[in-house]
């Protein structure tokens, strides 16, 4: 007989739509009373997180003894990026761009020999070749081109950097400048043109006389304006510049203590202005002093090209841009031969000069 009171009767609508969960066990030795194992660590919850609940972080397994033996014993790495204070060119650069130029000489004095023998433009003694100006301006520019070739070389090891950067070319300065510097170029051609009427060279100067050889004007015409503005902007703006700049403030700073001035983001000098003065005016004399001869060393000229190359000079610091020199030098003297073109009727009368 049971001891538990019997259902009361009820309608069958009444019933829930489910049946009715079985009673749980009294017992608290029950399985389904006893509380979960405590599960393997996964890295993850126990339980599901609520939506706005934080994870827990999640670290990075530490790397096993075979993972660490798989390992090669010498790793290659790349090394640290070295950033330089150097300020270049300077006195040392540039007397190693006066050994190559040395060595272009030598080479081109090898040269000309050898053109003798296949007599070269008809020319079979140097007697000849002294006074024609086809074996003048080929054995110039064969020196050029060798110095050139070694600067090529030798530079971009000493200075970890591309040639043109370290001598600072910046062509795309230059550019953005384009209308600055053409008129820099016209002022030094109008200061040519009263120098000219002042302080009047001499009538038969060397240069003149080269100018004479029928087809001459137009090679030099094509010289003047490409390869001799290039390689002079190189050697007095490109090297001898920045050299004379940075040994004057250089000799400042270790003679009365001043700080070192060191190169801005773009790898530049920064020098003191007094080291650009006097910087412009050392460069200025022998670049003057190169033309004399070509001139016959008149006080007119001679002073003109003192001029030039101190606007040079300037444009050459204040841009930063050794292309931007180049640039106005080549302007210049394209103004100056398209005059005596325009003056002698297309180079057909030369006695006009």
């Amino acid at each position: 007989m049971s001891t538990f009171p019997e259902p009361l009767p009820h309608a069958p609508d009444d019933s829930p739509a489910v049946e009715p969960a079985e009673p749980s066990s009294t017992d608290p030795l029950a399985p389904e009373n006893l509380p979960d194992p405590p599960a393997e660590w996964t890295g993850e919850p126990a339980s599901p997180t609520q939506p706005n609940e934080l994870a827990p972080p999640v670290f990075a397994a530490p790397p096993t003894a075979e993972e660490i033996l798989r390992e090669p014993l010498f790793s290659v790495h790349a090394p640290p990026q070295i950033y330089r204070e150097e300020r270049i060119p300077h006195l040392g650069h540039l007397g190693l761009l006066a050994l190559l130029a040395l060595f272009g000489l030598i080479g081109t004095m090898m040269l000309v020999p050898l053109a003798l023998h296949f007599h070269l433009f008809g020319i079979t003694n140097l007697t000849q070749a002294a006074t024609d100006y086809r074996y003048a301006l080929a054995s110039q520019g064969a020196q050029y081109i060798i110095t050139f070739v070694g600067c090529l070389v030798v530079f971009p090891i000493l200075w970890h950097k591309p040639y043109f950067e370290g001598i600072h070319w910046h062509g795309a300065d230059a550019l953005h400048r384009t209308t600055r510097l053409i008129s820099a170029a016209v002022l030094c051609f109008f200061v040519a043109m009263i120098n000219g009427i002042l302080m009047p060279g001499p009538t038969n100067a060397p240069i003149d006389q080269l100018f004479k050889a029928p087809g001459a004007a137009w090679v030099f015409f094509a010289f003047g304006v490409t390869l001799a503005p290039f390689f002079e902007e190189m050697a007095f703006r490109g090297f001898l510049l920045p050299s004379l700049c940075t040994a004057y403030d250089w000799t400042v700073e270790h003679f009365t203590g001043a700080a070192r001035r060191t190169v801005d983001e773009f790898d530049n000098p920064q020098w003191s202005l007094s080291a650009m003065v006097v910087g412009s005016l050392l460069t200025s004399i022998p670049f003057a002093l190169m033309h004399g001869a070509q001139t016959g060393w008149s006080l007119g000229p001679f002073l003109l090209l003192i001029f030039v190359s101190l606007v040079l000079c300037s444009v050459r610091l204040y841009t930063r841009s050794l292309a931007a020199s180049t640039m106005v030098h080549a302007c210049y003297n394209f103004m100056l031969f398209s005059f005596m073109l325009l003056g002698t009727g297309g180079f057909k009368h030369l006695d006009k000069m």
